[in-house]
């Protein structure tokens, strides 16, 4: 008797062949350094050609709120940044904020905006470094601004990085590590912000330019008023065994079932961004007064909430005189964690001379929507002690 293929095999294999094909494809594409850095960035991927960003109102700021400028790196590139006023203050200066001219600013500190941050003894400033995609005012990023500047006193410094937005250059990760000092240094240095007066908070990849950043200033002796990472990783080589690009597309989270070959294809990424290991390093150079937070949301379906963990571990063990395993490290951090009903939970280490580590994983949304939760703004006024100050 002659037997038939049923009739649904040929489809059914097809339709299995073509997306394994095509995900074998962006693997394989994925190898190249070029399409690699695409790939990890997206940073063609913006909606500049149809947003000015030099018209900062469209995204709901008050008139010369924010002023678009430029500043420099130390390799030559040309990084688009945005100064955001507090309301708070351009209250207080409305007439002369309105007055100045609108739009880009080839010289900010021609400003009454940049005036009112650099005369100011007291003036506090969040630098902000964003997520991969986009530019400083896609999805959002404009309403996370809105959060931190609409009912404080905090200025904000948004960065576009290297090739991103208006920004010149190709993304790498030194060329970000740059960017993100450059920001640093037109704070410190131009505007006159003292060390003690910054938050460098970042986002997803900004997670990463912050602790490469961090460690950068720590090697000078330099401290900031805190240091916040919101939906961070450990190092990409082990965020790509488990990311999902979108929330729904593997990267190499299909190929974690064979370790070998996961392993060889781990091998092929360029810039490796090991945030652990920075921050470890950022605890072990504290020598006055460091605040350093994790949050992350427990339904981030981009980053699992666990990358979160592995940073708090490698920071709260530079602390940590004892060599612990990780059942002992484990007990070691339950003792300093408060479990809620919802399975969210704040785990909250103390160290000398003046350490504070603090883990938060939060209820609110998802992987970009944690940004405008009130767990941020919280841990601002954390990082400047305004909890303290309340209280005195």
């Amino acid at each position: 008797m002659t037997s038939r293929t049923p009739r649904w095999a040929i489809p059914v294999g097809v339709s299995l062949g073509v997306p394994f094909g095509l995900y074998l494809l962006f693997v394989l594409l994925g190898a190249s350094p070029f399409f690699q850095r695409h790939f990890l960035y997206c940073h063609r991927i913006n909606t500049s050609f149809w947003h000015d960003l030099n018209k900062p109102e469209y995204w709901g700021f008050a008139r010369n709120q924010v002023t678009p400028f430029s500043l420099s790196t130390v390799d030559g590139e040309s990084i688009y940044a945005w100064h955001i006023l507090p309301l708070t203050t351009y209250l207080k200066h409305e007439d002369k904020i309105q007055a100045q001219q609108r739009g880009y600013s080839e010289d900010i500190t021609k400003t009454e905006s940049f005036k009112l941050l650099k005369d100011d003894p007291d003036a506090r400033i969040v630098i902000y470094f964003h997520g991969n995609a986009g530019h400083v005012a896609q999805g959002y990023r404009p309403d996370s601004y809105h959060t931190l500047t609409d009912s404080s006193h905090y200025h904000v410094l948004a960065i576009d990085y290297r090739g991103f937005g208006k920004s010149t250059g190709t993304p790498s990760e030194t060329g970000l590590i740059h960017d993100g000092i450059a920001a640093v240094d037109w704070a410190m240095q131009v505007a006159g912000i003292s060390a003690g007066r910054i938050v460098i908070m970042g986002h997803s990849l900004g997670t990463a330019v912050t602790s490469g950043v961090a460690e950068h200033f720590a090697m000078q002796g330099i401290e900031f008023a805190g240091i916040i990472l919101i939906a961070g990783f450990s190092d990409l080589p082990t965020l790509l065994s488990s990311y999902s690009a979108a929330g729904f597309i593997p990267v190499l989270s299909l190929l974690r079932p064979i370790p070998p070959v996961l392993r060889f294809f781990q091998n092929f990424v360029v810039d490796k961004w090991k945030s652990a290991e920075r921050l470890a390093h950022v605890v072990s150079l504290t020598r006055t007064r460091l605040r350093l937070t994790f949050i992350h949301a427990k339904t981030d379906l981009a980053v699992p909430s666990h990358e979160s963990d592995a940073l708090f571990k490698s920071a709260a063990s530079a602390t940590i005189r004892e060599d612990l395993d990780s059942d002992s490290f484990l007990s070691w951090k339950e003792q300093r964690t408060v479990r809620r009903d919802d399975e969210t939970f704040t785990t909250v280490a103390k160290a000398e001379p003046d350490i504070i580590i603090r883990e938060e994983l939060v209820s609110y949304s998802g992987h970009n929507e944690i940004m405008v939760s009130s767990s941020v703004s919280l841990a601002v006024m954390r990082s400047f002690e305004l909890d303290a100050i309340s209280t005195c």
